[in-house]
């Protein structure tokens, strides 16, 4: 099973106006128990913004700036990095670690939600069911089904190239995600064998659409 964004988020999402004082946010976060604050946009055309506990500390804390002084609006991000409800766990994983952030809004149209690094590590299969280990059992699958339609159809085909299309389309996802070289791909080792079956005509025809 895929797990997206929208298996793991939270829906009950703590918001705060940008006018804020630090020290109401602070103690907003103090008393949710939670570690990042969704700053409410301005007007509908406005970007959303976040503001975390790193802010607080590292902008103001570290600084021995007030508090009660100092606006949401002087230390948070806007507009911040936002995730798709659709997108698979082991992206949004890459997108908070790639920016060092704790957390992230999921909006789509509208807020829906909020993903932690946390929630990525306790509520996904990514440890349990690697997406590495998904990805090679459906190539082996593929490659199966992409050799019987190829028996049946004749190498030459459409529909064979085409089922070695979708092979190579997962071996290139599992080398991205295992940041590995592809040297070859299961439709060309196939063509080497059948190279005579796949005319370059009909290779450009189908490449082309």
């Amino acid at each position: 099973m895929i797990m997206t964004v929208a298996d793991i988020m939270t829906s009950e999402v703590v918001t705060i106006r940008n006018s804020a004082t630090v020290a109401e946010a602070a103690k907003l976060m103090q008393q949710r128990d939670i570690q990042a604050l969704i700053v409410q946009p301005s007007d509908p055309f406005d970007a959303y913004g976040i503001v975390a506990i790193s802010d607080i500390v590292g902008k103001v804390i570290a600084f021995s700036r007030n508090p009660q002084k100092m606006r949401v609006y002087e230390i948070m991000t806007k507009p911040c990095i936002v995730l798709n409800p659709d997108l698979r766990v082991e992206y949004a994983a890459r997108l908070l670690t790639q920016f060092n952030l704790h957390s992230a809004p999921v909006i789509q149209g509208q807020l829906l939600g909020i993903v932690s690094v946390s929630d990525i590590l306790m509520r996904s299969s990514a440890i349990e069911k690697p997406r590495e280990l998904a990805l090679a059992d459906e190539i082996s699958a593929m490659t199966k089904t992409a050799r019987q339609i190829c028996k049946d159809n004749g190498p030459g085909s459409t529909a064979c190239a085409e089922a070695w299309a979708n092979v190579d389309v997962l071996q290139a996802e599992l080398a991205y995600q295992s940041a590995e070289p592809l040297h070859q791909t299961a439709s060309e080792l196939f063509w080497d064998d059948h190279s005579e079956a796949f005319p370059d005509r009909l290779y450009d025809e189908w490449c082309s659409g």
